[in-house]
């Protein structure tokens, strides 16, 4: 790391993985002026200290923010250490295999982060997040709220912008969330969902559009737009990186200003809906310490019907994958 930097510069955030996702997440993270420190590492580190020389080089455009490549010694007094690094599915893999191989990856990685940075909030990007998240918490030993996922904050993204589109409103005004796993067996709570405080139920019938539009049929299409967005993006570009890495700026956000901010992370679900033992998405306060307190929606049958189902098949995953 460069002997320059100033180790009592704060904010300081640590991240690990210099692929795209990381760098997205940096350098929107710059843009926006929240760290003073940015730590980048990876297994390649001349690829880390390329990225750190390229960012560094906007200085003059910025707020002041160190930036470096280095290892995990350097990471000490990080406020947030931002995991993305994981490999990726290999032809012929399965994906229990796939979760496996990350599983044996945070194995190792995590007891190295817990030793540099043990007071910081780790935020788990890596994929599958659910279950790398419970892989990070239960290696670690921290307080779980201290350990957050991800989630389905993307997700909710998509979906808000993509309800936006379609009824013509800036989707800063609709409140909507996709919860359960950051997967295929995700579900929208359109019970709750609102435009300006009035419920999607209440608000079809008034929109200008609801003489021609099946709003059942717009749902169901808007869903597994949100559910599939990914698969298209892969299909046409390799990866999904911008969108992610906005999120998690809007995560870190919340942390290091102590917004309790209320979004869909992945987090340690206990005593809720009869689901015990398992990460993954449900609006969440999210404060300088990680998680202050998960919120209990009050969702329809079919909803809570989604959720359970959701949870189950985590669970499936960690037991095969040997974490509980």
């Amino acid at each position: 790391m460069n002997n320059n930097t100033t180790p009592e510069l704060k904010p300081k955030v640590a991240i690990i993985g210099c692929g795209n996702v990381g760098m997205r997440y940096a350098y929107a993270l710059i843009i926006r002026g929240l760290a003073r420190q940015v730590v980048l590492i990876d297994v390649d580190r001349k690829k880390a200290e390329g990225e750190a020389m390229d960012l560094s080089h906007g200085a003059p455009y910025i707020s002041p923010v160190e930036i470096a490549a280095g290892d995990y010694s350097d990471m000490a007094n990080s406020d947030i250490v931002v995991i993305t690094a994981g490999k990726g599915q290999r032809p012929g893999q399965t994906r229990l295999d796939l979760v496996k191989a990350n599983v044996e990856l945070y194995r190792k990685l995590i007891p190295e982060v817990t030793a540099n940075a043990p007071s910081a909030i780790y935020l788990i990007v890596s994929n599958p997040v659910d279950i790398l998240s419970y892989a990070a918490w239960k290696f670690s030993g921290k307080p779980a709220h201290e350990v957050i996922g991800s989630g389905t904050v993307l997700d909710t993204a998509r979906l808000r912008f993509l309800l936006g589109k379609h009824c013509g409103i800036d989707p800063h005004n609709i409140h909507s969330y996709i919860l359960g796993e950051h997967g295929d067996s995700e579900f929208a709570v359109w019970s709750r969902a609102m435009i300006g405080g009035v419920l999607f139920e209440d608000y079809c019938p008034l929109c200008r559009n609801s003489a021609v539009c099946d709003a059942e049929k717009e749902r169901n299409e808007i869903f597994s737009e949100v559910r599939d967005s990914a698969y298209k993006i892969i299909e046409r570009k390799g990866e999904t990186s911008y969108g992610i890495g906005l999120a998690l700026v809007r995560i870190t956000r919340a942390i290091l200003n102590n917004e309790n901010s209320v979004m869909p992370v992945s987090s340690l679900v206990e005593n809720k809906y009869g689901i015990n033992d398992v990460y993954l998405s449900l609006p969440a306060v999210i404060a300088r310490r990680g998680i202050k307190e998960i919120l209990h929606i009050k969702f329809s049958d079919k909803e809570e019907q989604d959720l359970k189902h959701s949870a189950a098949l985590l669970k499936e995953t960690l037991k095969a994958a040997g974490l509980n």
